[in-house]
């Protein structure tokens, strides 16, 4: 859904940040594990900061182009300066705002699961910065890269940013992923929310992936892994393509 404003504490950060405040982000997993983020700063960072990986998982980028999750709006306007045809969605209002304000012509705030596009759309869809986790759990994953499939061109990638769970020593996120498993959930699909002041998003689960799990969520979907552009640590890009 779409953030009421009591709710959209990611997009008064953003619209704080860029109006030169200092502000911290609250990240609240539903076992009670609260931390601090790096903040909003690798939102905004232009390109030649960009990860590596990132920065490789660009030369995908063609067509018509579909940013999803796109925040303030940095990988979309990167690409629009680069004269691509791209659209941004982010079910924040105020990151929406922000990404107008800094130039993103073509922007909505809409939530990924509620998209409605015709078919033949875009030709690339982004998932950056890890935003493979808005697939949120496998029912939702395997029912969204299905809609993707319609909506996207016979050619079309996604390109999407994840990390393995797994690839942790932190005994509270080990015990999270054992808790997430014996309840039938997948070992990285997290239930989080971001607090900001006095503003408090809606729980939600987002969702982390192996590489394995990627390829299972992608089984009867139309989709395959073309290739993973290795990143730092866990971090990693995968490159998916069109199986018919």
């Amino acid at each position: 859904m779409t953030m009421r404003d009591e709710q959209d504490a990611v997009g008064h950060l953003d619209w704080d940040f860029h109006h030169g405040k200092q502000v911290h982000e609250i990240i609240e997993r539903d076992d009670g594990y609260v931390e601090v983020s790096g903040g909003p700063r690798a939102y905004f960072e232009p390109y030649r900061r960009w990860p590596a990986c990132e920065k490789r998982a660009m030369r995908y980028a063609r067509g018509r182009i579909l940013d999803v999750g796109c925040g303030v709006g940095r990988v979309a306007l990167h690409l629009q300066r680069k004269g691509l045809d791209v659209m941004g969605i982010d079910n924040s209002p105020l990151a929406v705002k922000v990404c107008k304000l800094r130039g993103l012509r073509n922007v909505r705030a809409t939530p990924f699961g509620g998209i409605r596009f015709r078919r033949d759309s875009f030709d690339t869809v982004l998932f950056l910065g890890n935003n493979f986790g808005l697939f949120a759990n496998r029912r939702e994953a395997q029912r969204m890269l299905l809609r993707l499939h319609r909506m996207t061109s016979s050619d079309a990638h996604i390109v999407a940013e994840s990390l393995d769970p797994r690839d942790t020593d932190n005994p509270f996120h080990l015990a999270y992923h054992r808790k997430n498993l014996a309840r039938g959930r997948m070992a990285g699909q997290v239930r989080i929310r971001v607090r900001y002041q006095g503003y408090v998003t809606p729980w939600f689960d987002y969702l982390f992936v192996s590489k394995t799990e990627m390829r299972g969520l992608l089984r009867g979907s139309g989709w395959r892994i073309q290739e993973f552009l290795p990143g730092e640590g866990p971090v990693y890009v995968a490159v998916l393509a069109k199986t018919e």
